[in-house]
């Protein structure tokens, strides 16, 4: 077996080679912190970091960079080009840097409820102004970028001349330059697909710093490709973001650093794709854009409940990462019962004694559900589909479910079969897919539940129902369920 990586730059799947093994290179373009991460921004973050944890499952030593930004990149949209943090910082009367914190902060608080990896590197935009600097006079040098009036821009229509520019996104550049609509400053581009790399800073601009071209704010693309030639050098293994950063952004890095190194930045570029509710894309039009707050609280008008971290995480590990997703109340639901189940499965199997040497009474089955754990790895490594090694684990609980209930005899699988079940779901549950069991209890209270649940078996079995069923009722008033197993056993799960 081998990794298959999507190359979203040649179009198809290629066996994942690092450039300089055992050691990899991976970048993921970072949230701007100009407002509260959303269901959104939940998915790109999810899924690089299942590319991480398997990287480092395979034993490579992996440099994961991801970005803050945080220099409040414009968006030419309109007459006037936008600073996000400092409009935001002006609403919310906070300092600009006190709201990069803010959200930096939220950012942090939430994605490690998702129980993702940090990353190895966090920069900051602001924190690399003198590499971007850097970076744009070598390409003003190289006769690729031009000032004006304090302003700095790319010459797209120069560098498509010697390159493959559109390449990655599938634009091309004749209907770039014949669709762009008329922006801001447009009369100071040659061309009007040119964009900026550094932004003279009008009178009111708060965030501004000092360069050779006057006081300014560098442009979005640019801060990327300082940051990952800064800390993976001038050509590295992976690139990842969601789709919509492949054009401009990703197309915009690609020539940067291309005329700045001489070569392409990037050997594989991984793109997930989007996440709509409803249908619909998420944007405040629609007033559906879903905070993660909200996710986790319920308080939003289109959840009927709150849903807590680990069920979005399966929820978006439910679905191959280039496929699009639409969220809805009732996959959550779906997603958060699918979940328990596979977590009580779980549960059951770590908790089956193993006896060594006990040979297979049921050779079939045995040498079945050796075969199913042999698909999780192909399953992973045809590029990362967690939604196919869910299902994988998922055919096998229905064993586990089996022999608790002792349909199926506890010899049925041999010894040595247990035990790579237990290693196998431990490895795919919680090291690669990063799944934790939020129902999980610990002793005093576990041992005290199960003491309540040997007085209600007790009791059934004297025909003391109204003990029994007391015990049963109360308990589910602060939900507590009492179920009554199919072998005469009594067992309890927090609802």
């Amino acid at each position: 077996m081998a990794l298959e990586i999507y190359n979203s730059y040649s179009r198809r799947k290629e066996v994942f080679e690092p450039i300089n093994p055992p050691y990899v290179g991976m970048y993921v373009c970072g949230p701007t912190v100009s407002g509260e991460s959303h269901l959104g921004h939940a998915r790109p973050y999810i899924t690089f970091d299942i590319v991480y944890r398997y990287l480092l499952h395979l034993g490579y030593k992996v440099r994961y960079v991801r970005n803050i930004t945080d220099a409040g990149h414009f968006e030419e949209e309109g007459r006037e080009a936008e600073d996000k943090i400092s409009k935001k910082a002006l609403l919310e009367k906070l300092e600009p840097m006190e709201l990069v914190q803010k959200y930096t902060n939220l950012f942090h608080w939430a994605f490690r409820k998702f129980n993702t990896l940090d990353p190895t590197i966090e920069p900051t935009a602001t924190g690399h102004i003198v590499e971007q600097i850097a970076m744009i006079e070598d390409l003003i040098a190289k006769g690729y970028a031009y000032e004006v009036n304090g302003s700095v821009y790319f010459d797209v229509e120069k560098y498509a001349k010697g390159y493959d520019y559109g390449k990655l996104s599938g634009r091309i550049i004749e209907d770039l330059l014949e669709t762009t609509r008329i922006l801001e400053s447009q009369d100071e581009k040659r061309n009007k697909a040119d964009f900026a790399l550094w932004k003279a800073a009008p009178p009111k601009h708060i965030m501004r710093w000092k360069s050779p071209w006057g006081d300014g704010f560098p442009g979005w693309h640019i801060e990327c490709s300082a940051m990952a030639t800064k800390y993976l050098g001038s050509y590295f293994d992976i690139h990842g973001g969601g789709m919509d950063l492949m054009f401009p952004h990703h197309e915009s890095e690609i020539a940067q650093s291309t005329i700045c190194n001489a070569h392409p930045p990037v050997k594989y570029w991984m793109h997930n794709n989007m996440i709509t509710i409803n249908g619909k894309k998420m944007g405040k039009s629609y007033n559906n854009v879903i905070t993660l707050t909200e996710l986790f609280s319920g308080a939003h008008p289109l959840l009927v409940k709150a849903f807590s971290p680990m069920t979005i995480r399966f929820f978006i590990l439910q679905t191959h990462y280039r496929s699009g997703l639409d969220f809805s109340n009732d996959a959550l639901l779906a997603s958060e019962k699918g979940l328990r189940r596979l977590f009580d499965a779980y549960e059951i199997l770590k908790a089956l004694p193993f006896i060594e040497g006990v040979e297979a009474s049921d050779k079939e089955l045995d040498n079945r559900i050796n075969t199913q754990l042999d698909e999780l790895p192909k399953y992973i490594e045809d590029d990362f589909n967690t939604a196919k090694v869910l299902a994988g684990l998922f055919e096998i609980v229905p064993t586990i479910n089996s022999i608790k209930d002792k349909v199926i005899a506890s010899d049925s699988l041999s010894s040595a079969t247990i035990n790579r079940m237990k290693q196998d779901f431990h490895v795919f549950i919680e090291e690669i897919l990063g799944l934790k069991n939020e129902w999980a209890v610990e002793s005093p209270f576990k041992e005290v539940m199960n003491l309540l649940a040997s007085i209600r078996k007790d009791a059934r079995s004297k025909r003391d129902f109204h003990t029994s069923d007391k015990i049963r009722d109360e308990l589910a008033k602060v939900g507590i369920e009492m179920k009554d197993d199919k072998d005469g056993g009594v067992s309890w799960n927090l609802q």
